[in-house]
């Protein structure tokens, strides 16, 4: 949801920052590592149950690999390989982040089910996108893409509502993949 609607507007701010990157010799690919980086950072935090500074750490680091596609059209290094490297890099993130979270939940069997069974969502959301557009069809839409899941991740660390945000998250993850899922599989002949 906040890609459809948001990203077309925050466009024209991250432009700017994404030619002021690449006129400093940065390319799309570092921004892309060193979002991971930080992103990789903050789960660790967040497995020594600073749950509140890790995801902050965490966020950072999202915010940071979403200006890899603004360097990217800066420098003009548009391309399928650095597209392949986001979005793998994202999937590693997600990861790390429940990683972490169940690090630091450890002992917790009701969070930690709740962890997998977000996890499991998580991965399968951009699965679904990625199955349907190769059969030729969108695969975007739902509630919960990548920035919704960073955010209701994030927040709920932050406020320290980490059952609540996950049974959230389980929710509407599983609904998001379940529509991807349906619409592919009704259009499909």
């Amino acid at each position: 949801m906040i890609d459809l609607r948001v990203r077309p507007r925050a466009t024209r701010f991250l432009e700017p920052i994404g030619k002021g990157l690449a006129a400093l010799g940065v390319t799309p690919a570092v921004m892309t590592f060193l979002g991971l980086a930080v992103v990789v950072t903050g789960a660790v935090v967040i497995a020594n149950n600073r749950l509140a500074l890790g995801a902050g750490i965490l966020i950072a680091g999202s915010l940071l690999d979403g200006l890899d596609g603004a360097v990217a059209r800066a420098s003009d290094q548009v391309s399928a390989r650095g597209a392949f490297l986001d979005a793998a890099f994202d999937r590693i993130g997600e990861i790390a982040g429940f990683a972490g979270l169940a690090v630091a939940m450890v002992g917790e069997a009701r969070i930690l089910l709740l962890i997998i069974l977000s996890l499991g969502g998580a991965i399968l959301v951009p699965y679904m996108r990625a199955r349907a557009e190769a059969e030729g069809f969108d695969g975007k839409g739902g509630v919960m893409g990548r920035a919704e899941r960073v955010i209701l991740f994030g927040a709920g660390l932050v406020f320290g509502l980490v059952e609540l945000m996950l049974f959230v998250f389980v929710i509407l993850v599983w609904l998001t993949a379940f529509s991807r899922f349906w619409r592919t599989y009704r259009d499909l002949k």
